[in-house]
């Protein structure tokens, strides 16, 4: 089954990919795009991502138009936060990962995509700004459109750091179906811990850009 794990704390949420719909293996013209694997460290926090793979395969919606990419990944962050209360989760502002000191009380752990349409995802950097506006329209996966020069984030998950410890989000082949995009698309999978305290901390990982064709 595809889906969601969360690690260490209790914390957990599965994704389900809905009965009937196609695995990624079914079609003989999917390609597999294997990715290495990161580490980050700062103080507080080792950031890590193991076993990353996306396989790209034709649009579900077999227009020609589009096209569609599983990913899989495992990313485990490693910190030592401060105890906090945890306040409203207003989710990811402008960046993936940034949830706001003033709103928010607890640390957190974030890991996505950004994708762009004919745009060099190589040269983004945590300055860079993103469309935040994707809403799942299948059971445990992203279907979207995107025009040329667009970049958006795909939020994978985004979990709470309440305690110093080991948290971990592992996903399994989760389908990203973009629409719309008239020439090359990439992704690429970003990470971001963000602790909250007397000293504000934010880290990233970037991983490996991928073509989605």
């Amino acid at each position: 089954m595809s889906g969601l794990r969360i690690g260490k704390w209790g914390l957990a949420a599965v994704v389900a990919v809905a009965l009937g719909f196609l695995s990624p293996g079914a079609a003989s013209a999917d390609t597999w795009v294997p990715l290495p694997d990161g580490h980050i460290e700062r103080a507080g926090v080792k950031l890590t991502s193991i076993g990353e793979r996306a396989i790209i395969s034709p649009s579900l919606a077999a227009n020609g138009a589009g096209r569609t990419s599983w990913v899989t990944g495992n990313v485990t962050a490693e910190v030592d936060t401060p105890d906090g209360t945890v306040g409203p989760n207003n989710g990811p502002k402008n960046y993936p990962g940034t949830n706001n000191s003033g709103t928010h009380g607890s640390s957190n752990l974030t890991t996505g995509y950004i994708v762009g349409c004919q745009v060099n995802l190589g040269v983004l950097s945590a300055n860079s700004s993103f469309a935040l506006s994707l809403t799942p329209t299948i059971s445990g996966g992203f279907s979207f459109p995107i025009s040329p020069g667009q970049v958006v984030w795909v939020s994978i998950n985004n979990i709470e750091l309440v305690k110093s410890g080991t948290y971990t989000i592992n996903y399994q082949d989760i389908p990203m179906e973009i629409q719309g995009c008239g020439g090359y698309a990439q992704a690429r999978q970003v990470s971001v811990v963000e602790i909250i305290g007397t000293e504000y901390t934010k880290v990233s990982l970037y991983g490996q850009p991928f073509s989605i064709g």
